[in-house]
């Protein structure tokens, strides 16, 4: 998208002779997890329909606190939908306020809605109010989905860029474990509220953190951007070097102007955001929310005793701690490998689970199979938080120019919204239609074509600066698709 103010003048170069070494890991970690407490208040909001329309979904004539809000079941399924709704519509525009304010005060800026929206959320005593709230949580959640990814790809250094970028499915998961822990043992008040003190933390985190030098140059602030790699890198790095690649990345960025037709024009642009939307679908359309949402059925028909708020939590700190491994291993496996495992053995599990339903709903006995979805519910659970949970959102922060990173993050991100929204919606009625089995097989077939669009369309980003991932995506660079 074109910016508001008019083109800016980038100063010239001076030559630096060499890459200085890599500064401070310290700060880049700090600010990182700051702009992702944005994505632990997302979370809250995905998890907070499992304990709340327990509580407040009223079935046949049984009653309710009357201090809480009532609602039907065709209601609860419009509360839980409508985020997604919210999501897709805050995602959209988040790129093009980011280059219009910054990525920072567009990022803090999300910290109102989310507050006001568990406020609402509180005190809701109809389902209108509820659907309301749950929109502006889903607008706040969309934008973070486009706004932290976008500010952790520019503030990272190359060797720990994969890392970083993890952290945002990692405090998405750590958002859901909260509310899985607090909603076994706090009332449906109580949880609002203390949901609306994680939006809270998040800004006073947030406030002292740097704008991205990348925004920074954009805009011509180059003694600012300066001071921002300073602050990011640490007070004895020589930022001289780094500030001038930059500079000289947005030169090459057609001249620092470029619109939404660019991202469709241009090569390299194009390619990444096809490489990005196809990680973003073949994440949503892998199954992930229907294994989830069946994983209590499947424990409790293999003769598990854990309750099903017990068997969340164990669902959700296997995510947390399964996601952060993989924050520590994409920098050193590399992206590809991380991405193709993760399809291979997703669609290994989804066939097994269709085979065990086909069977089941087809009046076999498969007493003795007990083991058959239980291991592949908790291998899918892993498999998934390794590769195609964390890295499609990590990837979307370091494929696009910074011309053009705006508008692709919002379409890339928007894409992965919608699809969360169509199978919540779809789910129930294609296993009705087609039953468990088939349903599942779908989602094998689904991750098996993964596979082979990670083959050939994914290039590995694993230790390349921001500018040899645009001559590889452009056909210049040596494509390096080796998966380790």
């Amino acid at each position: 998208m074109g910016e508001v103010e008019g083109q800016t003048m980038l100063p010239m170069l001076s030559k630096s002779p060499k890459p200085p070494q890599e500064g401070s890991k310290g700060p880049q970690y700090f600010f990182a997890l700051a702009v992702t407490m944005s994505a632990f208040c997302g979370g809250t909001a995905l998890a907070w329909t499992g304990p709340a329309l327990e509580v407040i979904v009223v079935v046949g004539n049984a009653t309710r606190d009357p201090g809480i809000p009532s609602i039907t079941e065709e209601q609860g399924s419009w509360v839980g939908s409508l985020m997604p709704v919210g999501a897709l519509l805050g995602a959209l525009p988040a790129g093009y306020f980011c280059n219009l304010f910054g990525r920072k005060l567009v990022g803090m800026s999300l910290a109102i809605p989310f507050i006001i929206s568990w406020g609402l959320i509180a005190i809701a005593s109809t389902a209108w109010e509820l659907y309301i709230a749950r929109l502006i949580i889903g607008v706040a959640t969309g934008a973070s989905s486009a706004v932290a990814p976008m500010y952790v790809g520019e503030i990272a250094e190359s060797s720990i860029r994969g890392s970083l970028g993890s952290f945002f499915q990692l405090m998405i998961t750590v958002g859901i474990l909260y509310v899985y822990v607090l909603g076994a043992c706090v009332s449906y008040t109580v949880l609002a509220i203390l949901c609306g003190i994680i939006p809270i933390a998040y800004l006073l985190v947030f406030f002292n953190a740097p704008e991205t030098p990348v925004y920074l140059l954009r805009k011509g602030r180059r003694s600012e951007a300066e001071a921002s790699l300073k602050r990011l890198r640490g007070p004895y790095y020589d930022v001289s070097y780094e500030l001038n690649e930059l500079q000289k990345e947005l030169e090459k960025s057609s001249d620092n102007q470029a619109s939404i037709s660019d991202v469709f024009t241009r090569k390299s642009a194009l390619r990444g955001l096809l490489i990005s939307l196809g990680l973003m679908a073949f994440q949503q359309l892998s199954g992930v929310n229907a294994v989830i949402f069946y994983a209590n059925a499947i424990f409790r028909d293999a003769g598990s005793t854990l309750s099903p708020s017990i068997s969340a939590i164990v669902v959700g700190i296997v995510q947390v701690l399964v996601t952060y491994a993989s924050s520590l291993l994409v920098d050193k496996a590399g992206r590809r490998i991380l991405l193709l495992i993760s399809a291979v053995v997703m669609a290994i599990c989804h066939g097994l689970l269709g085979f065990y339903f086909y069977l089941q709903e087809s009046g076999s006995d498969v007493s003795s199979l007990t083991l058959v979805p239980l291991s592949s519910v908790a291998l899918y659970i892993i498999i998934f938080s390794l590769g195609f949970g964390p890295i499609p959102w990590m990837m979307t922060g370091e494929l696009f120019a910074p011309d053009v990173k705006g508008p692709s993050t919002g379409i890339a991100v928007g894409l992965n919204w919608l699809l969360v929204f169509i199978v919540t919606k779809t789910f129930a009625p294609l296993k009705s239609l087609l039953g468990m089995g088939i349903t599942f097989g779908i989602f094998g077939a689904i991750c098996a074509v993964g596979v082979l669009f990670v083959l050939i369309m994914v290039p590995e980003t694993k230790g390349k600066s921001l500018d040899e991932i645009q001559q590889i995506l452009a056909g210049k660079g040596t494509r390096r698709n080796n998966v380790a």
